[in-house]
């Protein structure tokens, strides 16, 4: 395919942030390898694809498109409507566009661009980060290119003979952590003669987690703990005042953390919810790290990404439903217990996957046909693993 250079890519995947993030992470992979390439995202109107996308770089076209909504709402009704309509305005877009090849990321915006793609017989990858399948794309696995997972045994949803173990895309600045702890100590203001919590709740921010802290924000600093708590755009202004009462010389709150990488450098041990991408994070930067599984999460997959750490003693697990009772009771004694964050650091640094968004785009470039130096891409090298 050298020849039809410059090459043209659609990429579609929205909703939330764990898809779009793995989605704009490719894409600029690809961009850097192919600078000339033309990039149209595809996702849904009114979701955060819409605002975040551009703010990347990229063009977007908007679908009407939404998802099912667990309660009994007209949304659910005009869910055929609503599929028919964004299925034909994808086939134009196709049609239009003529890519050379489509990815799909997940989330219900990628399902009738796909569908379009594959009834024109154009390359298609899907990526999926959960370890528990999402419905985008066990709807169209058998009629894509190749499937990029990020965990074992996925053949429970996915042909075996499209399957690629390559990881998940995580943030540039989380791949090298090494040497950066000094400087994480001395932009939080913070001395390395303490332990470090370190609370993600994402960018919206996480109730369980914050309401745990806040119960317990006593505790943890009679404990001498420093606390870097990222609690999310919704609560900010109500934490913060609610903190102007404490002593803040050992708190440091963030509606949402930009220097994300100085967080997981500066952190003896994390809390999180266990979204795909967090995890992954999570496993590249090698920290000790307590999981609350999110309850609000379709099929509960987050649940089932933090059993695979579990299992491998790489992590420890806490129901949502006990969090506001015991964990920062489980965080302190995991922070003084170095043993055991050592046998914790040492099994889920071995799970990471570093090199994730270059294994995908060589996926991507071989079933595109792109060859190098007269060779095909290698699809199976040193980052991924073909299932078969």
């Amino acid at each position: 395919m050298t020849a039809q250079q410059p090459y043209r890519l659609i990429i579609s995947g929205g909703g939330t942030g764990g898809h779009i993030f793995p989605a704009l992470a490719i894409a600029d992979e690809f961009k850097r390898r192919h600078p000339d390439a033309n990039i149209l995202f595809a996702g849904a109107k009114g979701r955060m694809e819409m605002k975040r996308v551009p703010e990347a770089g990229y063009k977007i076209v908007g679908l009407w498109i939404s998802g099912i909504q667990r309660k009994l709402s007209f949304s659910n009704l005009l869910l055929p409507v609503k599929l028919m309509v964004s299925y034909l305005a994808a086939k134009r877009l196709i049609n239009t566009f003529r890519p050379h090849a489509v990815v799909g990321t997940g989330g219900y915006a990628s399902i009738p661009v796909l569908w379009a793609a594959t009834r024109r017989n154009i390359p298609v990858l899907i990526q999926e980060q959960n370890a528990f399948a999402g419905l985008a794309n066990r709807q169209v696995a058998r009629k894509v290119h190749r499937i990029c997972v990020a965990h074992e045994n996925m053949e429970r949803y996915f042909p075996a003979d499209k399957i690629c173990i390559t990881g998940n895309p995580v943030r540039t600045d989380i791949l090298n952590l090494a040497g950066k702890r000094g400087r994480a100590l001395v932009h939080f203001g913070f001395s390395p003669a303490a332990k470090t919590l370190f609370v993600m709740g994402g960018s919206l921010g996480a109730r369980t987690l914050n309401e745990s802290i806040r119960l317990h924000i006593d505790k943890i600093l009679d404990a001498g703990i420093q606390l870097i708590w990222q609690c999310g755009n919704l609560y900010y202004e109500e934490y913060d005042r609610w903190l102007q009462a404490y002593d803040r010389r050992r708190i440091r709150l963030y509606s949402f953390l930009q220097e994300i990488d100085l967080a997981y450098a500066a952190a003896d041990v994390v809390i999180s919810r266990a979204g795909a991408l967090a995890v992954s994070e999570l496993c590249v930067a090698g920290k000790a790290a307590i999981l609350v599984p999110s309850p609000n999460v379709a099929e509960d997959h987050q649940t089932k990404n933090a059993e695979v750490l579990v299992r491998q003693q790489a992590a420890m697990l806490i129901p949502d439903a006990n969090a506001r009772q015991i964990l920062v009771d489980e965080a302190l004694r995991m922070l003084f217990d170095e043993e055991r964050t050592a046998r914790m650091i040492q099994n889920i640094s071995a799970l990471a996957r570093p090199h994730a968004t270059e294994a995908i785009v060589n996926e991507l470039e071989k079933i595109m046909g792109i060859k190098r130096n007269g060779n095909a891409v290698a699809a199976s090298g040193s980052h991924a693993r073909l299932v078969r």
